[in-house]
């Protein structure tokens, strides 16, 4: 499985070890949260090379039961800009994962979220063969709306109350791609029913 990609603006794949640094200075050079969904950066105990060891062990034991798959994304002056993934992968008769996003804030607006989730929808629809990627996004979250839909995605309904945030439960708009949408013909390797 190639779980990296390259495109004109951007470079994601898995985090390692080497990229602590990177990982500690794209933490602490961010601004304090600009908005409801801007996450901001972490506390300074929590951004030590034990931590980061551990969060890395976490993410590949995700990756190895095929059902998280987290990977940095860089831009060509291999900076750390953000995240990307693909997220909550439901094998059986559905074939489906989230695709989830996260540009740092001190890096919005250079076109790197759209490049990295586009790389990620390749990844899962012909690495991880996903049929399905959705984005749930909350309805007031306009850049993330504008994101989905630079993808071609298609809006397909509000979900009520899909998540636990912020103490209360959200709605999401629901955006979807499937291989067909990308000119993917699906073929399940694997029977359609296989435990976990």
């Amino acid at each position: 499985m190639k779980l990296y990609r390259k495109t004109k603006k951007v470079i994601i794949r898995p985090l390692e070890l080497s990229d602590y640094e990177a990982w500690k200075s794209a933490q602490l050079a961010m601004m304090s949260p600009q908005n409801t969904w801007d996450l901001g950066t972490k506390d300074l105990t929590e951004l030590t090379k034990t931590k980061y060891k551990k969060m890395l062990a976490g993410r590949a034991k995700f990756r190895k039961k095929d059902y998280f798959y987290d990977f940095g994304i860089f831009n060509l002056k291999r900076e750390l800009v953000g995240t990307v993934s693909i997220m909550e992968v439901t094998r059986g008769i559905s074939q489906t994962a989230y695709l989830g996003y996260r540009i740092f804030n001190n890096y919005w607006g250079r076109g790197y979220g759209k490049d990295a989730a586009k790389a990620m929808i390749d990844v899962g629809f012909k690495e991880i063969k996903l049929h399905r990627i959705e984005a749930g996004v909350e309805p007031h979250n306009k850049r993330s709306i504008r994101l989905a839909k630079s993808l071609g995605m298609r809006k397909e309904g509000l979900k009520k109350r899909a998540l636990y945030l912020r103490g209360k439960w959200v709605d999401l708009l629901m955006f979807t791609l499937t291989t067909e949408d990308v000119g993917i013909k699906y073929n399940p390797k694997t029977p359609l029913l296989k435990p976990r």
